[in-house]
């Protein structure tokens, strides 16, 4: 497993334009500003993409691998997420689609989908049997961005993550076993996942509870929709072989990447199915705290209306829900191994299923020493406590507590505040200049430029 977290979130500080938008949406707080620019805390960065979404200025990118690697395979292969072929029109029939990725130069086109009866199956022996695998309620694994949020946030709860890998990596372990058994080389095959967010693509880069991914490298959704599209639209592809076609899926697999997906498939207990960040970070707030109790499986997905809401999709999310569910209606309720092969590996993905032990990773650690760690902590508390909780941002921190928990640590002053300059300005424990300066540090000189109140005429 990883040490450090990778981060697909990048700042364009030449774009920034210092507006501390991103601050205020982030969920765990990972954001402050400094000099103009917003500085990220790599530890409590959970790569949801809300600061992402939020940027009005678009200084915030994602990267990916360069798509030139994918000729660097003898056999390259796409790994499409099903709501892929859902941010096309309907018009567009998915032969046309798989044509488009073929012509490319993928060898194969597999949908993620292709394992969720397989992991549909454990999940109902696991949570059905009476026997929970970890504590309840279950948290789903499936969303890597409330993996993270878990461990940073909400490390007590990291002991209820279900430790079962997510439908691409289990789909990419079957498309190498399936191809070596037909004589290509491992080393030949390159799987390439088209990711609808950033978290994926640190989950990816650095996975949790597992040292290495099966997949090669990630691709954006939207980049490989605009190219495909492009393709289409200039008729540059070749209709492919109607014996070429994307595998049938059964109707659980379909609506898996949907909010709802994973608590449809149980057939007992009481499941909860929450979908945006925030409201997920409220729940769990509710469920550390006990205040929610007798739940027996909880399914969290980052984004509002799922894969489908990702920061990386190029279509309208509820287009894309309402496309996934009538090609839903059109799907058998079970598939055979007839209809998807992945089914006979069975055994063999059985013994891939799982991943260690997720680790906590608290973003409120304040010191190695567990005595230092305490006292920091109650002194954060009673800096945070005489603090105006406005959360205004002045001070460059998303909150008065995040202020606070900054001072006890030497990452900022308390003369950031805003309402603690003016105090300390009217008992003369601060001169106006002082105050000038130290809102210059956080903010940068354009924007506390004295000129300013001469160029408004005041």
């Amino acid at each position: 497993m990883s040490e450090d977290f990778h981060h697909a979130l990048k700042f364009k500080y030449d774009l920034c334009i210092g507006c501390s938008h991103c601050t205020g949406v982030c969920p765990t707080s990972a954001i402050h500003v400094y000099d103009g620019h917003p500085v990220l805390d790599p530890n409590r960065c959970v790569d949801c993409g809300r600061c992402y979404v939020a940027c009005p200025v678009n200084a915030i990118y994602i990267e990916q691998d360069d798509f030139q690697t994918v000729y660097d395979y003898k056999y390259p292969v796409l790994l499409v997420p099903s709501i892929f072929l859902a941010q096309f029109e309907e018009k567009i029939r998915e032969r046309t689609i798989l044509s488009a990725l073929l012509h490319i130069g993928f060898k194969y086109v597999y949908e993620v989908e292709k394992s969720v009866d397989f992991l549909k199956e454990y999940l109902r022996r696991d949570l059905e049997g009476g026997n929970a695998p970890c504590e309840k309620p279950v948290i789903s694994s499936f969303c890597p961005a409330i993996v993270r949020l878990i461990q940073v946030k909400f490390p007590v709860l990291v002991d209820n993550i279900y430790l079962s890998k997510a439908p691409f990596d289990m789909t990419a372990e079957y498309i190498k076993k399936s191809l070596t058994e037909k004589g290509v080389k491992e080393e030949d095959i390159g799987v390439f996942y088209v990711t609808p967010c950033a978290a994926k693509i640190a989950a990816i880069k650095s996975p949790v509870g597992e040292e290495k991914s099966p997949v090669a490298g990630v691709i954006n959704m939207n980049y490989l929709y605009s190219k495909v599209l492009r393709v289409i639209k200039t008729g540059e592809y070749q209709m492919c072989d109607e014996s070429v076609r994307f595998h049938r899926l059964s109707k659980a697999s379909i609506t898996y990447p949907l909010t709802g997906g994973e608590t449809k498939m149980l057939r007992t207990g009481r499941n909860l199915a929450i979908d945006d960040i925030h409201n997920v970070s409220e729940f769990l707030e509710k469920v550390e705290d006990e205040d929610i109790q007798d739940i027996d499986f909880l399914e969290l997905r980052a984004c509002d209306g799922s894969c489908c809401g990702g920061i990386l999709t190029a279509e309208n999310r509820f287009l894309m829900i309402e496309r996934q569910r009538k090609r839903m209606a059109k799907c058998s309720e079970e598939v055979d191994a007839e209809d998807n092969d992945l089914l006979n590996y069975f055994d063999y993905l059985a013994d891939k299923r799982h991943v260690r032990h997720v680790e906590p990773r608290s973003m409120d650690k304040m010191d190695d020493n567990m005595a230092a760690a305490m006292q920091k902590m109650k002194r954060a508390f009673e800096i945070n406590q005489n603090l105006p909780q406005v959360d205004c941002h002045l001070c460059g921190y998303p909150s008065c507590k995040a202020l606070a928990d900054a001072v006890v640590t030497d990452k900022a002053q308390i003369q950031q505040c805003i309402f603690v300059q003016r105090a300390m300005e009217h008992y003369d424990l601060l001169t106006p200049k002082e105050a000038h300066d130290i809102s210059a540090k956080v903010w940068g000189a354009k924007k506390t430029d004295p000129t300013l109140a001469k160029n408004l005429n005041l």
